[in-house]
């Protein structure tokens, strides 16, 4: 059986990126709607609305744009470790072949943290730590992590934005 080499996403980021988001590689729903975290049932912008209720009215359903840019003025950049690899679905544990972003080549200014969503992406935390900033693991807010409930999620999302002077 032969896979097909599957290239990421953009980085998300503004020199105003404070808190660096670091999924593992978009899955199949994120490359097909070249969005990050397109799911409908990824968790990550509905957290998000939750650690910012002000403004945020509606915006998991608005455009991709808007999201984007709502996250942008919240001092957030999102990107991916690996900017590409071989994987048949979406699940991490397919991810064959990987090639690592890089993260350093960024030059993010105001950065002042890393965080990965979830334990694929913090593998490669060996690599963000020489950037000089703190780097955590967030529980990944993919459909796929159901171990976790949505509030235990959110207070470690929001603790990290609050250490960071994001909240």
């Amino acid at each position: 059986m032969t896979t097909t080499m599957l290239t990421g996403l953009a980085p998300l980021v503004s020199p105003a990126t404070k808190v660096l988001i670091l999924g593992s590689f978009p899955g199949v729903r994120s490359l097909q709607a070249q969005e990050y975290y397109g799911h409908p049932q990824n968790q990550f912008w509905k957290i998000l609305q939750a650690i910012w209720p002000s403004g945020a009215h509606g915006i998991s359903a608005s455009s991709y744009e808007n999201r984007s840019k709502w996250l942008l003025e919240r001092g957030l950049g999102v990107w991916d470790v690996y900017a590409s690899c071989e994987r048949e679905g979406s699940l991490d544990s397919a991810i064959r072949n990987a090639v690592p972003n890089d993260i350093a080549a960024l030059h993010l200014p105001q950065l002042q943290a890393i965080a990965h969503n979830g334990g694929e992406s913090f593998k490669l935390a060996r690599h963000t730590r020489t950037l000089g900033v703190p780097v955590y693991q967030l529980p990944s807010t993919s459909p796929a992590n159901a171990s976790w409930s949505f509030d235990r999620k959110l207070a470690v999302w929001r603790e990290v934005m609050e250490r960071h002077g994001l909240v």
